[in-house]
């Protein structure tokens, strides 16, 4: 028996609870501020100098109906829209996994019909990781 009254996926439940709770209402007014100094990845690179924030790039005039207001909430209707992946983060954070930019994606008629992401230790080493995302992406296609 443990001497505490919980168990650590009980633990992980309430983080995940707490986690999705951060999300399901996003302050509109703190997303247009988080995105002032924020660098446009697509536009230019911070590394060289000549990077631009969002309100750089869309000069905040004040007005509510610009095109900083309009990115704006584009952007809170995609937080909004998400997924709740609260108790996955979690879990790869205590199980000490980092998600992989590598995913498979599944096409339908107009949009994905699935997608599958992975997570790995650190120390996986990038072999590895390629051959598991693609022998389970054979494997699901050998099936369609």
């Amino acid at each position: 028996m443990t001497e505490r009254p919980y168990t650590d996926e009980d633990l992980r439940a309430e983080a995940a609870r707490q986690h999705a709770t951060l999300t399901e209402d996003p302050d509109f007014v703190g997303v247009g501020e988080r995105m002032e100094d924020a660098w446009v990845g697509s536009v230019e690179t911070e590394e060289d100098g000549s990077g631009r924030t969002w309100a750089e790039l869309l000069a905040d005039d004040g007005d509510w109906d610009g095109p900083y207001e309009e990115a704006q909430g584009k952007i809170h209707d995609l937080i909004n829209g998400a997924a709740n992946v609260s108790e996955w983060a979690v879990n790869l954070g205590a199980d000490g996994l980092a998600p992989y930019d590598g995913q498979l994606t599944l096409d339908g008629a107009n949009k994905p019909f699935a997608r599958i992401h992975f997570a790995f230790a650190p120390d996986t080493p990038e072999a590895m990781r390629l051959a598991l995302v693609e022998g389970v992406g054979v494997e699901i296609a050998r099936h369609l």
